[in-house]
């Protein structure tokens, strides 16, 4: 029976969605869920014309409990693909796993430097950027608008370490400190102290979802913002950090690889159609959650639902013949993104609602530093 099954091929994709839905980090996940399922929607909830059925896990933002979840979806439920995971620790964990069982994995966020590089592999796909990229822009961002002595804050793990050296690779000026929390921190009274100390003309943040919400709101009210300018990537002072932030966040200026307003007839789409569904105006993570399952229909599509041959499987992705709701889109040899980056600040709309306007590229056609250390 099973090598008759084997003969006639797949009857559905099974997808493994393992994302942070807890804690500091769930509205980034719950984000990325959510485009991912908008896409499905869109696409009639099939990859080509295999219909889809997918398997949501709760990560944790724990590298442990990760690998029990990627263990499970891998051996008892035999995924096709997965994809989900935000921070690049978690994706570092369950990398080898993955990869082992010869399973793709999509990431529609996590872009650790190692899986770029020396470590890269024919089973992972990034449809968002590496980490640098975004930082890479907000570094060249705050040279160009005259910026010559800033503070860098991350938190201290593989992602935040990742952005501030792709920020200090297009930054010409001072860093006047660089500052490491612990990741998933709330309470920044020590790191402000430092801050005034310093004394910076800009502050340049990598704090994603609760991180960043908590610092934004303790920056204001210290009223280092009255001599500071905040800079940060896109995911920092994105849909998500706004609506629970607010006005607090109107003239801070930021880097992403997509914006809602882009005038492309996909992103209008993505964009009418998630506000309807959610209630809310797409996230950075939203739109990359929708290009995941765009991919891996183009990919199920190109190998006319023959998704056992997983060679085949992987030259359709690497094709990428789908359209992303960003414009352009191809892979570097690495499976890295190679596509624009664009100067993004956040002010008010027609509508009276406070959200980012994007102001024009800033990176064009730009792959990542890491590249030439892939042997693929």
């Amino acid at each position: 029976m099973t090598a008759a099954c084997a003969a006639h091929g797949a009857d559905k994709v099974k997808v493994g969605m393992l994302t942070t839905l807890s804690g500091a980090g769930a509205g980034l996940g719950v984000d990325i869920r959510d485009g991912f399922s908008l896409a499905l929607t869109h696409l009639d909830n099939k990859f080509g014309t295999l219909p889809v059925e997918v398997f949501t896990s709760d990560d944790q933002q724990s590298p442990d409990v990760a690998k029990q979840m990627t263990e499970r979806l891998l051996k008892k439920e035999k995924v096709d693909f997965m994809t989900g995971i935000v921070f690049s620790n978690v994706m570092l964990a369950v990398g080898p796993s993955v990869f082992a069982a010869k399973t793709h994995f999509i990431s529609a966020n996590a872009g650790p430097s190692q899986y770029a590089g020396e470590q890269c592999n024919p089973y992972f796909f990034n449809v968002a950027w590496q980490n640098d990229n975004l930082d890479e822009a907000v570094g060249k961002q705050v040279t160009a608008q005259g910026y010559k002595n800033v503070v860098l804050i991350a938190p201290n793990y593989p992602g935040g370490k990742d952005a501030l050296t792709g920020f200090k690779r297009y930054y010409k000026g001072k860093v006047a400190d660089e500052i490491y929390t612990k990741l998933g921190q709330l309470d920044y009274g020590v790191e402000l102290s430092q801050i005034r100390a310093a004394k910076p003309d800009a502050v340049f943040i990598f704090l994603p979802g609760g991180m960043g919400i908590n610092f934004i709101k303790q920056f204001v009210d210290s009223g280092l913002s009255k001599s500071s300018q905040l800079f940060g990537p896109g995911f920092s002072a994105d849909e998500d950090i706004i609506k629970a932030v607010g006005a607090p966040m109107l003239g801070m200026f930021n880097a992403s690889q997509w914006g809602h307003d882009m005038d492309n007839a996909q992103n209008k789409r993505f964009v009418a159609d998630f506000q309807k569904k959610y209630g809310r105006l797409p996230s950075l993570y939203a739109s990359q959650g929708y290009d995941a399952a765009m991919l891996m229909d183009s990919a199920v599509r190109g190998v006319k639902g023959k998704i056992e041959d997983k060679e085949a499987l992987g030259k359709a992705l690497k094709a990428a013949n789908f359209k992303s709701v960003r414009g352009a889109f191809k892979f570097g040899h690495n499976n890295y993104p190679v596509q624009d980056y664009y100067a993004r600040v956040i002010g008010t709309d027609k509508q009276g609602r406070v959200t980012n306007r994007t102001l024009g590229p800033i990176l064009t056609n730009h792959g990542d530093a890491y590249s030439a250390s892939c042997k693929m």
